[in-house]
């Protein structure tokens, strides 16, 4: 798998290894902890929904596994 390139404003970048210097991390730990908790946060929304469709459809989608 090849490594996601991430390109930061500078002032973000500064920021960043500001934090990290301050917390004794990697600047490449913080951004995933960051990614981590956003795709966390919306997938929970999304996954809720796809199970409501799910289970309103619930009687179509075992006919059409048949």
């Amino acid at each position: 798998m090849t490594e996601p390139t991430l390109h930061l404003p500078p002032d973000l970048q500064q920021e960043l290894a500001d934090l990290a210097d301050a917390t004794g991390r990697r600047p490449e730990d913080i951004a995933l902890d960051a990614v981590r908790h956003r795709v966390q946060k919306e997938a929970s929304p999304v996954r809720v929904t796809a199970e409501l469709l799910a289970d309103a459809h619930a009687d179509l989608l075992r006919r059409l596994g048949q």
